[in-house]
């Protein structure tokens, strides 16, 4: 393995499987019959990589290619619609179960609830996400994302309708700003992870993430996976999917490999330090991954990640863009996946592991293996995107 790719192997033994329940499969369920409600819901692919996999040495490989969500390019949009939907639903009195998205988006609704501003921080895909469904609900979003995000990103977000900026602060510190602005103007803040006294929301956002793994679940067809590989920012999305897949298989939980980018990797420093705190990173968080490039691990996915989760991996940024180039240009007949940095980079680190006899063994992985990674987004900056692919 290359120098340059850091792994910490933290594995997790607890077998107290109702911590995971929170993201189980009830959940899934009632999250996934919500999504199905919205215009546009339909379950994205999971791509068979069966020519890599013979090339590679295992079983199989899967890849779940959210660039088909919603028209979102992404799949944050499950978790902000989710949340804003149980936000509606509570100021009408009613569970989320208990009204039809029509109501939710009718006349009658917001002469009820008012006109309402959502706001939120976003490395990108988070506040279009946001945009999109406040859009739907006919209420009003504002979005800011930290400095060095591409005008691109930005852009999609505008075409949402939101009011959107660019700040000269890194992502956590846009964060802090929204929350702050969100007090000041009596706005929603809408946040994908937590701080202390600000819990419920992040939480109700990653169940919402949970319809992406019943749809695996079910696309899957009863073929467990034995290996699972999720990218981490803050690691709300992993954990909630480590969650899922924990309350699914419970002890035949499959191998669960955190992967971030070394410039911001403070899950992969909160398990190395293994001391029961959350460490940070400091600087600018400068990588191509910028939706990883977060410098505060969420609590609640932590949780999980502590709990469930097996290894925790930090690398550089050409890994990313190994696998970017790999799923763009497949091998064989494997199908293409059009994946972004953030996307890809599970599938790169999945290259250099799967061609390094020692770390095979390291990680159990034989010919029997059934490799699951989340292309968790698409070409969300083109130009970057069309770069890379041609380097």
């Amino acid at each position: 393995m290359r120098e340059d790719i850091r792994i910490c192997h933290k594995k997790g033994t607890s077998t107290d499987y109702s911590a995971a329940s929170t993201f189980g499969m009830e959940t899934a369920k009632e999250a996934r019959k919500y999504h199905q409600s919205i215009p546009g819901y339909e379950p994205t692919p999971l791509a068979q990589l069966s020519c890599l996999a013979e090339e590679l040495k295992v079983g199989d490989i899967f890849v779940k290619d959210e660039s088909k969500r919603f028209g979102l390019n992404a799949f944050k949009g499950l978790g902000g619609s989710y949340y804003l939907g149980k936000y509606i639903a509570g100021l009408l009195g009613k569970d989320l179960s208990e009204v039809t998205f029509e109501e939710l988006c009718s006349e009658e609704t917001r002469a009820k609830v008012g006109e309402i501003t959502f706001v939120a921080a976003t490395d990108g895909n988070h506040g279009r996400g946001i945009a999109w469904f406040a859009k739907l609900l006919g209420h009003k979003a504002v979005i800011y994302l930290p400095k060095g995000s591409t005008k691109e990103r930005l852009e999609n977000i505008r075409a949402c309708g939101a009011q959107a900026e660019i700040t000269d602060m890194i992502y956590d510190d846009t964060a802090e700003f929204a929350a702050e602005q969100a007090e000041k103007n009596g706005w929603v803040h809408i946040q994908d992870t937590d701080w202390e006294g600000y819990e419920e929301i992040p939480e109700k956002i990653m169940q919402g993430y949970t319809t992406m793994t019943l749809e695996i679940a079910e696309q899957l067809g009863g073929k467990r996976p034995t290996h699972l590989f999720l990218q981490a920012g803050c690691g709300s999305m992993s954990g909630a999917v480590t969650g899922f897949f924990t309350d699914l298989y419970k002890e035949n939980r499959p191998m669960v490999t955190i992967v971030e980018p070394e410039k911001a990797d403070c899950v992969y420093r909160t398990a190395a330090a293994n001391d029961g705190q959350l460490h940070v990173v400091d600087g600018d968080l400068d990588t191509i991954m910028a939706g990883l490039s977060c410098a505060v691990p969420c609590g609640i996915g932590w949780k999980q990640l502590d709990r469930f989760a097996d290894c925790f991996v930090s690398l550089p940024d050409d890994v990313a863009a190994e696998g970017m180039r790999l799923l763009g240009r497949p091998v064989g007949t494997d199908p293409v996946v059009v994946s972004g940095e953030s996307g890809a980079v599970t599938m790169g680190f999945v290259n250099e592991l799967l061609r390094d006899e020692e770390q095979r063994k390291a990680f159990g992985i034989d010919e029997n293996s059934v490799i699951l990674c989340l292309s968790t987004e698409g070409d969300t900056d083109k130009e970057s995107y069309r770069k890379i692919m041609q380097g």
